[in-house]
């Protein structure tokens, strides 16, 4: 077998979360009375919103599923008046049957769910391989084939890039996982215990060389804080291999397409009455996580407190383990604004899109409808004005959605660690940054968990825009989008900061992203009270 060395980067993440502390509920913390930044919810509520009523906004969770149960949910969950629980019929005659707290484009009528899915770049290799593979520009004549075949070699170019990344992160993951396992189980029954922290660690006495430097690696974890003992520092690392395991298996796999479960017309990117109304599905971690962000139960003394206070959680699921398919993105967005949301959470995004326009049509609608769309920025440190992360605000024509907002992740680290190492930007794409790194709030099954992302920034940032509608409900969203980008503070502006990718270049933060600017309910709220006493 093949040696396997682990490499710097990986060991340096793997020991990275438990190296330094801070509050849970940082990201509604105060930047000048906390010095943490957050974007000031706590004080928002005690100083500028303690005598104003609100009135209830519905908000769209476009995810992988929502924990429609978790105790801090349960009550902030939106119930569709007009539909009768479990009785096969649908009631209130929007096309989806039973769809209490939202619906699932990702299951089929027998119940079953898609859970995995491929990459959009597997799908579009899989579609373009048998007409392109082994050809030349010279083969064909069309604008329209020799277009498509230019489009083929980036997606083929790319498919490998990502193979590779995905396979040589998954292979190192369950090295980790598989030799930490088995110097657990041997350690254990060698010293005649039950937990192997650091100090049985240091009696163990390997028995082959391959144990030894697990034994070694183990080291080196516990003394960077990842874990108390084995079993923790092993769960740890289990939860990245379950990561990328379906990544490996299915996602770039060109061999499985788990369409069929949906069983749709694929071809009909304009069908829009299929799914089922499972909108929790078998792996809600992720939307789970962004629900309770935005509007987890606040002051009931549970877990977490979420942005807004006065909102109920519409839960649409179409994103798998893998990526989303436009038809099911653009079917989600019309369910949420038919059935009166005023915001829609969009924590996804991919490289390429598989039929824009029905994306963008969708988007138009919503536009129409007044519902403000606030988008992840993307996790991969790169510059998206330059490769495209959709979906996105810009329009096939080159127009510029005004109800769309595209969000970056900040760190609550100070000064130069401000923007978040894995955060996407972009000068004329990112509208503003919020607090992503380290967002402690709801897993299914009661839990609660850190975790990081402009996954999670972008819940806190549509959190603010809840708290404005709700208080302000006369507010367009185009009006709500401007107050959010033109009050966000604009502390860093002409900072240099550490670019997203990069171990040590400086750039300015104002290059970063459109304004310059990070979120804060503080100054949008006294921006929105100013321009409704304007605009009365």
């Amino acid at each position: 077998m093949k040696k396997l060395f682990l490499s710097a980067a990986l060991l340096s993440a793997l020991l990275f979360s438990a190296q330094e502390k801070r509050p849970d509920n940082w990201f509604n913390l105060d930047p000048t009375n906390d010095k943490l930044n957050g974007v000031s919810t706590e004080r928002t509520y005690k100083e500028l919103l303690k005598d104003k009523k609100s009135t209830t906004v519905i908000v769209g969770v476009i995810d992988s599923g929502v924990d429609y149960e978790h105790e801090d949910l349960k009550n902030v969950m939106w119930t569709n008046p007009g539909e009768i629980a479990g009785n096969g019929i649908d009631d209130d005659k929007n096309g989806y049957a039973d769809d209490i707290h939202g619906w699932n484009f990702i299951g089929g009528k027998d119940g079953k769910n898609v859970d995995a899915d491929n990459l959009e770049v597997t799908r579009l290799m899989r579609k373009m391989k048998p007409k392109f593979d082994g050809k030349t520009a010279n083969d064909f004549t069309s604008k329209e084939d020799k277009k498509e075949y230019e489009l083929y070699l980036l997606v083929k170019e790319d498919y490998a890039k990502v193979k590779d990344k995905f396979e040589g992160q998954y292979n190192q993951l369950k090295f980790l996982y598989e030799g930490l396992t088995g110097i657990n189980k041997e350690a254990k029954e060698q010293l005649k215990v039950d937990v192997i922290d650091a100090a049985a660690l240091a009696k163990y006495e390997p028995k082959d060389k391959t144990n030894k430097q697990m034994k070694m690696i183990a080291g080196i974890m516990f003394k960077g804080g990842q874990g108390e003992n084995l079993d923790e520092a092993i769960e740890g690392i289990k939860e990245g291999y379950d990561h990328f395991k379906p990544y490996v298996e299915v996602g770039l796999n060109l061999d499985y397409d788990p369409r069929s479960i949906v069983g749709d017309d694929y071809s009909n990117s304009y069908e829009k009455y299929y799914g089922n109304p499972d909108c929790k599905g078998p792996a809600s971690f992720h939307g789970t996580h962004v629900a309770g962000i935005i509007g987890a139960q606040r002051n009931n003394g549970l877990g977490m407190d979420g942005v807004a206070a006065d909102v109920k959680i519409m839960a649409i699921r179409c994103v798998p383990n893998g990526d989303e398919r436009d038809k099911d993105v653009a079917n989600a967005i019309r369910y949420a604004v038919d059935n009166g949301c005023s915001v829609i959470n969009m924590s996804f995004g991919k490289k390429y899109s598989w039929d824009k326009k029905v994306v963008d049509d969708a988007v138009k609608y919503a536009e129409s409808k007044g519902v403000l769309l606030m988008h992840a920025a993307g996790n991969d440190n790169t510059d998206i004005d330059e490769v495209t992360h959709y979906p996105c605000k810009k329009f096939e024509n080159g127009k510029e959605a005004s109800n769309f907002m595209d969000i970056g992740a900040l760190s609550w680290k100070p000064g130069d660690n401000i923007v978040a190492s894995f955060s996407n930007y972009g000068k004329k794409t990112v509208d503003a940054f919020a607090p992503g790194v380290d967002i402690y709030s709801t897993v299914p099954e009661g839990g609660y968990k850190d975790a990081s992302g402009t996954s999670m920034a972008t819940p806190v940032a549509c959190g603010v825009a809840a708290v404005l509608k709700s208080y302000y409900p006369t507010l367009t969203a185009e009006q709500i989008k401007k107050i959010l980008i033109k009050s966000s503070i604009k502390t860093y502006k002409s900072e240099k900061v550490i670019k997203p990718g990069t171990k040590d270049e400086m750039i300015k933060f104002s290059s970063l992203g459109k304004n310059g600017g990070t979120i804060n309910l503080y100054e949008a709220v006294k921006m929105a009270e100013k321009f409704t006493k304007m605009k009365s």
